[in-house]
């Protein structure tokens, strides 16, 4: 693997390509953290309706990693990421620009859609990597994308501070976030160009009807309708957040719930219109082209606990380490992009324990075990703790939380290869789902050592809560270490994984 990414040739040039592009969109998810001290200044916002800006940025994701897993299956990876990139120009453009808490909240909530980049690399990586290798192949690509949040955190108010002479002295906010925006578009060019959906010669699968996720069974249907609740649902705790800050009044809050009922009830129409021939008998699937939704649903719970705590304790970690232990606002900041430096090489980590453990699902069962039994240890960090042991206890953490994400994904692309895209839209929907709810709770608690020790003890239950459903309910994937894709011939493999192999020379 080593000796095939340094090559930047075949399937390796693929994943280069594709983690870069998750890398940028990721810088431009987080372009907002780095700068919450300089927009509540320059803006006149109150620490509540920046934690609302905060939750902006995750809440149109839960939606737009759908929809945008159907528009992968039919289209293809390469046309989705592009477009997706040329657009992140358009809202980094309108936050920019902004001038009241109104506009921030509206182009954050724009811009929060470029976070569902995620779920289009996973569709990408596993049409190019074998079974074999899809845990580590996907671990490099989620776990360098998502460095791009530490990334923005060390480079944007460097570029900020540099420009400070075209804002009148003052550091040059608006400038560094337009600047995330219109690289991601450019980028987005260089990758229509440049990227490929499939090797030479393979065809690629897509669902055969469209609008809704196709399931294989009555039981699976059913499930499927429960679990897609919580995904309009914390739309609606979104909302209410909205209105508890006096941007929605009660009027508009119950025109907003009569909204996403009815979006609940479309998707469900949907997700009819493409399952009505199983639901009424007129079709039945062959054994061998059944999946278990269930084993779906299990994914979704888990990166609900390991990716929905990641984007939530990014958000708050600086915070923590400045109160916890009276520091400035730069080595805080500095110490809580621990966090997320550990991406590098957790988040691949997983990956690679989960190709090599033998288990795809007792890596998962392990994996968020230690994450759960972290979390409850970093509710007792406070000021009297010795700092370089807790920031060690920070990111043994991380290592669980992202190798975590990388297990997840190690497995969605064995589920159902024809609906990956929909399975990773859903499941990584469910992380952004966690990421709300999380923030939202968080926002509800007291200042200082209790309200930490409260939110670290919620995510370490629930991630324990997660470890024993895997841990009783989780099934191994079949193919988890194939040398070819499920749907795919044997003989296909066989001449495709040569020409990977002569590439690599």
């Amino acid at each position: 693997m080593l000796k095939g990414l340094l090559s930047f040739k075949g399937r390796y040039r693929i994943l280069h390509l594709t983690w870069f592009a998750f890398f940028l969109s990721f810088v431009v998810w987080f372009n907002f953290a780095p700068f919450q001290t300089a927009v509540k200044e320059a803006i006149g916002l109150t620490e509540g309706q920046v934690r609302t800006i905060a939750i902006c940025n995750v809440a149109l994701t839960v939606p737009a990693r759908i929809i945008i897993g159907m528009v992968l299956d039919k289209y293809g990876p390469r046309i989705t990421y592009s477009l997706l990139l040329m657009y992140a120009a358009i809202p980094c453009i309108a936050f920019a620009m902004a001038q009241n808490f109104s506009q921030l909240v509206i182009s954050r909530l724009a811009l929060s859609i470029v976070g569902a980049g995620f779920v289009i690399g996973i569709r990408m990586v596993a049409e190019w990597f074998p079974p074999k290798e899809i845990g580590i192949a996907e671990g490099i690509y989620g776990g360098w994308g998502n460095f791009g949040s530490a990334a923005a955190a060390f480079t944007l108010p460097s570029i900020a501070v540099g420009t400070a002479f075209l804002a009148a002295g003052q550091i040059n906010w608006r400038l560094a976030i337009a600047l995330t925006g219109i690289i991601a578009a450019i980028y987005g060019v260089i990758y229509l160009l440049n990227a490929q959906d499939t090797p030479s010669g393979k065809v690629y699968q897509r669902p055969k009807r469209h609008g809704g996720m196709e399931v294989t069974s009555r039981k699976s249907f059913w499930l499927l309708m429960l679990m897609n609740i919580p995904l309009v649902g914390i739309l609606g705790v979104l909302a209410w957040r909205i209105a508890q800050i006096g941007l929605l009044n009660q009027s508009q809050l119950l025109i907003v719930y009569l909204l996403l009922v009815g979006l609940y009830l479309f998707q469900a129409y949907k997700c009819w219109d493409v399952n009505h021939e199983l639901m009424t008998g007129k079709k039945r699937y062959s054994l061998d082209d059944r999946y278990e939704f269930s084993q779906v649903a299990l994914l979704e719970l888990t990166y609900f606990v390991n990716f929905g705590s990641e984007l939530a304790v990014v958000s708050m970690l600086p915070g923590f380490f400045e109160t916890s232990f009276s520091l400035n606002k730069v080595l805080a900041g500095m110490i809580a992009a621990s966090y997320a430096f550990m991406n590098l090489f957790a988040r691949p980590g997983g990956g690679w324990v989960s190709d090599t453990l033998g288990s795809r699902r007792w890596t998962m069962t392990v994996l968020t075990a230690g994450m759960g039994i972290s979390y409850l240890l970093m509710s007792g960090v406070n000021s009297n703790w010795w700092l370089p042991l807790a920031i060690l206890l920070t990111m043994a953490c991380s290592f669980f939380v992202q190798a975590g994400e990388g297990s997840t994904f190690a497995i969605v692309p064995l589920i159902k290869r024809r609906v990956t895209g929909q399975i990773a839209g859903n499941v990584g929907a469910y992380g952004n789902v966690g990421a709300v709810a999380y923030l939202t709770l968080y926002s509800f608690l007291p200042d200082g050592e209790v309200g930490n020790r409260i939110f670290f003890q919620t995510l370490g239950i629930t991630a324990l809560i997660v470890t024993f459903l895997c841990w009783f309910f989780l099934k191994e994937p079949k193919g988890s270490f194939a040398e070819h894709h499920e749907g795919e011939a044997p003989e296909l493999a066989a001449e495709i994984l040569p020409v990977f192999n002569e590439e690599l020379k």
